[in-house]
């Protein structure tokens, strides 16, 4: 194995543990690498402090190491710990599926999802990735992304995963700058026929938009009937909450005498 592949399949172990603990086979799986790899580098990541093992169930979690850097480069020290709590509440008020989102490349990485109370659950897409330009949680990464990533996005190739789904690079820019000016994003059955979404951002104390939050469900049920503002608005104050939890860890100490 090259020196630069096992770096990249370091980073996507990593990557895999981010949107929670883990097992090897799990991990495996989220990764679509071989076992043997996965337990590999997940030994070699728990030498050096970047992964930990629970004695107990066996899972892997991220390690101090790899905490103490997320801290260094962004706020907060678990995104996902921080922003749970708020998709929880959100999936009581809503009843749908929550989730949380990164921008990974020219695609939407999905951290972590909260499941609904019908007995009728959508795909749980946690450790995944999807076309950005195909979901409402892309759609806002893409909207908050800096003009050169935006463009390089629009610029494709732009897959069409329905006959909704939004191909045509102009028309997708309007929707882009509109979903920057209102701050919301919705999609009907772009990704997948029968599938509903909404998204808004999450944004750091600089006021970059560094991640998604979403509501995913059924067409049949979601939005009910008269209920997409409210929805919408919902979802708009978890990203809100998060992003005040990501500020409020970064406020500066004020020094007493």
């Amino acid at each position: 194995m090259s020196t630069v592949q096992s770096v990249e399949r370091a980073f996507a172990v990593l990557r895999a543990l981010a949107a929670g603990p883990a097992g090897v086979s799990d991990v495996a799986e989220r990764t679509r690498l071989p076992k043997s790899t996965v337990s590999r580098l997940l030994g070699t990541l728990v030498d050096i402090g970047a992964v930990e093992q629970a004695e107990s169930l066996g899972e892997y979690s991220l390690g101090e190491l790899m905490l103490d850097l997320s801290a260094s480069a962004s706020p907060g020290r678990n995104l996902v710990t921080i922003a749970r709590p708020s998709l929880e509440d959100l999936v009581e008020h809503v009843g749908e599926a929550a989730g949380l989102s990164i921008l990974h490349g020219g695609e939407v990485y999905y951290l972590d999802q909260v499941e609904g109370s019908h007995e009728v659950h959508v795909r749980d897409w946690t450790g995944e990735t999807i076309d950005a330009h195909a979901v409402p949680s892309g759609l806002v990464l893409m909207a908050g992304a800096p003009d050169d990533v935006r463009q390089r996005m629009l610029d494709g190739p732009l897959r069409r995963w329905t006959d909704k789904t939004v191909t045509d690079p102009v028309t997708l820019a309007h929707r882009l700058d509109e979903v920057r000016r209102v701050g919301v994003a919705w999609g009907y059955e772009e990704l997948s026929e029968g599938l509903n979404s909404v998204a808004a951002p999450v944004v750091n104390p600089s006021g970059t938009v560094i991640a998604a939050v979403h509501v995913h469900g059924p067409s049949y049920r979601f939005p009910a009937t008269g209920s997409a503002a409210l929805t919408a608005d919902a979802v708009v104050q978890a990203a809100g909450r998060i992003s005040a939890r990501l500020s409020g860890l970064h406020r500066p100490s004020v020094a007493t005498a």
